[in-house]
């Protein structure tokens, strides 16, 4: 059987505590190194956004933690830094250097989704350290 977002949902709110919900997005806090925390965000994607959805079956999630304002960093620098990771990459929206992975919600059982998620928030943390010195996000 596929995991679903609402499978995910509950998955997060057992672990985590939830900052910010909204019908296809969580916002949550996952410690890191050294004392340090990091925002992560997951939304939900239909596998087919063409298609009529309830929102609740298979599709993707996107998890995504911020890295830095991107006119306080050296964005050629970041994008060597994130080329020696082996899962995401990163783009920037909103202003927002951001580190993000998609995976198939079929692809993962809900024990298998901690790891996408303190991988992405580690790798992002480990930019934000190495280009900013801070922990903003």
């Amino acid at each position: 059987m596929a995991t679903t977002w609402i499978d995910l949902i509950g998955y997060v709110r057992f672990r985590y505590e939830i900052f910010q919900q909204t019908e296809r997005t969580l916002r949550f806090h996952l410690p890191t190194e050294e004392g340090r925390t990091q925002r992560v965000a997951v939304h939900h994607i239909d596998a087919d956004p063409d298609a009529e959805s309830n929102g609740e079956g298979p599709g993707w999630v996107l998890i995504e933690s911020a890295v830095a304002r991107a006119d306080d960093v050296d964005l050629r620098r970041l994008l060597e830094l994130a080329g020696e990771s082996w899962i995401g990459g990163v783009v920037v929206a909103d202003g927002v250097a951001l580190f993000r992975h998609a995976s198939a919600l079929t692809d993962l059982s809900l024990a298998g989704f901690d790891r996408p998620f303190r991988l992405v928030a580690a790798r992002a943390d480990e930019l934000e350290h190495q280009l900013t010195g801070s922990d903003q996000f």
